[in-house]
């Protein structure tokens, strides 16, 4: 954080060690994390996978922090020892985002740890990174514990999107989300050439194309946040606007010419449903046959 009480920034910025966390409302997280009562779980998203992580360790250490003034201090026994990852307070999980990141057992020890008092600090800090590897059976064992959580424990979770997690565990949680968003990362050659299969007559184009995806997935991850970004600019484009996020804007400008409003926000959704699924480790390739069933039928073929 550091924890500047109220450290505001330019535009209603909240400024924590060098991190800097948006909040439509008023300081909410100031309020959350700069004095002694703390949520009982949190969820960051946005940014990248790094700027998650950091922003919950540094999170984590201050609110495990037993200094005077800005936390964490950094110099504090329970600073040094959180510093060095060895807290017996201070528990992270996670991180790879691959589905045995979150086996069920990992939660179900995580939610025993959670009655265990404190040893050193105020209270146990657990951090769960990436939780949208968690499986759905995984989720529902840390909603257990987030329901009815002991007293002296901070949850703090990560994910690239709160809706990759299940709507009862995002109820339990209070989100807050990370400026900025990861670039595109996809070949701006291989998004034009899928959306222009997808209105192609036939469907083998689009299925040879896409065929990679199913054995990649965070290939399959990083073309679905192109497609998303490609439509949404066709969309924008389409409803009169200018700007252009996507690697490849020349495609997103044709497709506001050539197709409806109508079947572009469809072609939109479609890659919004399965950037979601991808980020709930759905099949890669039955995730895969629905989206090019979907695209062709959204673009009217």
């Amino acid at each position: 954080m550091v924890v500047k009480k109220g450290g505001r920034g330019r535009g209603g910025l909240l400024y924590f060690g060098g991190v800097v966390i948006d909040r439509e409302q008023d300081g909410p997280l100031t309020a959350a994390f700069g004095g002694d009562r703390l949520p009982n779980a949190a969820l960051l998203e946005g940014g990248t996978a790094e700027e998650r992580r950091g922003t919950a360790l540094l999170l984590a250490r201050a609110a495990l922090c037993s200094g005077a003034g800005e936390r964490p201090c950094g110099v504090c026994p329970n600073c040094v020892k959180a510093l060095a990852g060895s807290h017996p307070d201070l528990r992270v999980e996670g991180g790879s985002g691959a589905a045995r990141s979150f086996h069920v057992d990992v939660i179900r020890s995580v939610r025993s740890d959670a009655f265990i008092k404190p040893n050193e600090a105020a209270r146990r800090v657990f951090v769960l990174l990436e939780t949208q590897a968690m499986s759905e059976q995984a989720q529902n064992a840390l909603l257990k514990v987030l329901e009815e959580p002991p007293a002296g424990v901070l949850f703090l979770l990560t994910a690239p999107s709160a809706s990759a997690l299940l709507p009862t565990v995002r109820s339990r949680v209070q989100s807050f989300r990370l400026p900025g968003e990861a670039p595109c990362g996809a070949d701006p050659e291989l998004l034009a050439q899928i959306a222009r299969a997808v209105s192609a007559p036939g469907e083998a184009e689009l299925l040879f194309l896409t065929a990679p995806l199913c054995r990649d997935r965070a290939l399959l991850r990083t073309v679905l946040q192109g497609l998303c970004l490609l439509f949404r600019d066709a969309c924008v484009l389409r409803a009169g606007g200018g700007s252009c996020r996507s690697p490849a804007p020349e495609e997103a400008r044709r497709l506001s010419r050539e197709l409806t409003r109508e079947s572009l926000a469809r072609l939109l959704d479609a890659a919004n449903r399965a950037a979601e699924q991808a980020e709930r480790n759905a099949n890669s390739a039955l995730l895969v046959t629905a989206l090019c069933a979907s695209l062709r039928q959204a673009a009217g073929r």
